[in-house]
């Protein structure tokens, strides 16, 4: 206990706890300061938690909690492994309860981060199987299911990729080489854009074509969600034709139909349906409830050898054999009271295997039926075209009647099928009725003449090592087949490996000298390619020096012809200079004077819109209209 205290103490000092507690401290805290720090931990692990239990009901604190520590799956441990002590504790602020938690989630921070993380995104919703009926619910959920999924994929990538590091060399390679491809885009802009300012109207232009790109981006949202529309139209007819085909055979079944008759059908269906859930439903599920359990218990076990299995196959022999020997002593020894019942418990057998078949015939009726109505409901939709109505040539129509005929004569020996089912499954159920009434008379004797023999409860005993030696009969083979199963796919691999083994052992050895040749040309590669980098980044700073020289050889000439023309004394050669400087004084000036301009003509626009303002006033008040206030600063500048 001490050391536990110690480790807890020493984690909330550190970083990013800083709770400065000593063991003594620590240990006096009050329940609801223990509480509190419990829940700054969690806050850690989920930002979430953040709250200050004292503003919080504790009954919604120890919900939090609760949910919290279930979705970072905590198993208590000692003598606060109950559930209910562990909640109990847990919200009463127990010592021996929240010191033991502190420590497994102070020893856990990083995974139960990510834990914590993870369950945000990766934890699904529950939504209750009736709201799914609906096909926008539905959608939506797969839409859900799908992120969920995608969510996974690209964690997994990101997990991947945070694991596969890379060498300081290469990656200090790769910036060198960025960074050289960075100057040579900067210089390459730079050009692009000297010959860009020298075309007229570039600045238009570039506009033209953003608020091109921007028409193009909004084009493409539009048709996305024209298409989306589309989609939710054709998803609205679907359903309308459903409610149509529903409300059509509701009208149909309530044609020609009295109260009695539909209770009649009712209390069938409520038979049938009842039976399928409280009998044939349960019966499967608690079927592949121990299959699973068996094959889980299976693939836990380690794996087997061929020793081990042969000794298993001759348990499995003696077993076989007792259990024959002891049927045939049975047999022996058997009564007429015991072929009695024999006989009913066939009976019974027969009539419940019957009523399963039954309701399995009806089971796939009514899948057949669904999926009729889906598949007339969809081709319905199909057939129509861009203005709703049907569109069916004098041929398909033919074939249409020709199969909706075939439909209809399948449905009337289906309706006469079912219908000779339900008057077997009623004489079924009566005759399983008398056989269980028999069944009871006949325990109720042989209970009595047990108890006259004085071997009271002999029956029951007997019945239940009946059972017993059945189901350890049944899982005697389930567990020959398994092991059968497992050694023959033991002998597949053994042998498909050995295969591969003989396949490959010649490529191999042709792979070898090929590796030897490809990590000597990389070498060489490397050594050419650094070669390279460094004879290329010669030529270009060579080259940039050659530009600047050039530009100042220009520089220099215009400034040698600008000097020639001042000293000339050709006044031709004095206007060209003249009007040189001029240009040059325009062009500095032309931003200014454009903007100038441009102000003039907003004030021109201004003057003009209170003249036309003062004007409108002027005539509201020759005719006598009220002249709003705030009408007489209009000329106000």
């Amino acid at each position: 206990m001490s050391q536990q205290l110690k480790f807890v103490v020493e984690q909330l000092n550190k970083e990013p706890f800083k709770k400065n507690f000593n063991l003594i401290m620590f240990d006096s805290l009050e329940p609801m300061q223990l509480l509190q720090n419990l829940n700054d931990v969690l806050a850690e692990i989920d930002p979430k938690q953040a709250i200050d239990i004292r503003e919080e009901q504790p009954e919604q604190t120890a919900k939090r909690m609760f949910s919290m520590l279930g979705m970072l799956k905590y198993k208590p441990l000692g003598p606060q492994a109950d559930a209910s002590s562990f909640r109990r504790g847990l919200v009463t602020g127990s010592k021996p309860v929240i010191h033991p938690l502190l420590q497994w989630l102070l020893q856990r921070l990083p995974e139960l981060r990510k834990r914590a993380y993870l369950a945000r995104y990766l934890v699904k919703l529950e939504v209750p199987a009736e709201f799914l009926q609906d096909d926008v619910i539905s959608d939506t959920f797969h839409q859900y299911e799908e992120l969920v999924e995608t969510f996974k994929t690209y964690h997994r990538e990101c997990e991947q990729l945070k694991t596969s590091g890379f060498s300081t060399a290469e990656i200090r390679k790769d910036i060198g080489v960025m960074e050289e491809e960075k100057d040579q885009l900067i210089k390459r802009v730079e050009r692009l854009r000297k010959r860009v300012d020298t075309v007229p109207n570039h600045q238009r232009m570039l506009d033209l074509a953003r608020q091109l790109r921007v028409e193009k981006e909004r084009e493409e949202a539009l048709a996305h969600q024209k298409q989306e529309q589309k989609n939710q139209l054709f998803r609205a007819e679907q359903r309308l034709q459903v409610s149509l085909q529903k409300l059509k055979d509701l009208r149909q079944a309530s044609v020609d139909a009295d109260p009695e008759s539909l209770m009649r059908r009712l209390e069938e269906e409520i038979k049938i349906n009842t039976y399928i859930v409280m009998e044939k439903l349960p019966k499967e599920l608690e079927s592949t409830r121990r299959s699973l359990h068996f094959l889980q218990k299976v693939a836990s076990e380690p794996s087997l050898g061929p020793a081990e299995l042969q000794e298993m196959e001759d348990k499995i022999k003696e077993v076989s054999a007792q259990i024959n020997q002891l049927t045939e002593k049975r047999m022996m020894r058997s009564d007429p009271m015991d072929d009695k019942l024999t006989l009913f418990r066939q009976q019974a057998s027969i009539i419940s295997r019957k009523k399963e078949a039954r309701a399995e015939e009806l089971q796939r009726a009514r899948e057949e039926l669904a999926a009729a109505e889906r598949e007339l409901t969809q081709r319905s939709s199909q057939a129509r075209g861009g203005d709703g109505e049907e569109m069916v040539r004098g041929d398909e129509l033919k074939r249409l009647v020709a199969k909706l005929r075939v439909k209809g004569s399948t449905h009337k020996k289906r309706r006469a099928e079912l219908a000779e089912l339900k008057a077997e499954n009623g004489v079924l159920e009566r005759t399983e009725e008398i056989l269980h009434q028999r069944n009871q008379d006949v325990l109720q004797q042989l209970q009595s003449m047990e108890e006259q023999k004085g071997i009271s409860g002999f029956s029951d005993t007997q019945e239940e090592l009946e059972r017993v030696s059945a189901a350890k009969s049944e899982l005697d083979d389930v567990k020959g087949r398994t092991l059968d199963d497992m050694s023959e796919m033991v002998k597949k691999l053994n042998s498909m490996i050995a295969e591969k083994k003989t396949a490959l052992a010649p490529i191999i050895k042709e792979l070898r000298p090929l590796r030897q040749e490809c990590q000597a040309l990389t070498q060489e590669y490397e050594e050419k390619k650094a070669q390279y980098d460094s004879c290329a980044a010669g030529l270009e700073s060579n080259r940039s020096k050659l530009e600047q020289v050039q530009m100042a050889e220009v520089q220099l000439q215009r400034a040698l012809e600008e000097t020639r023309a001042y000293v000339s004394s050709d006044p031709q050669e004095r206007k060209k200079a003249k009007l040189r400087e001029k240009q040059k004084a325009v062009r500095e000036s032309h931003g200014a004077n454009m903007k100038q301009v441009k102000m003039w003509r907003d004030l021109e626009q201004l003057l003009d819109c209170k003249k036309q303002c003062f004007q409108r006033a002027q005539i509201q008040a020759s005719t006598g209209q009220v002249v709003e206030e705030g009408a007489e600063d209009w000329l106000v500048l």
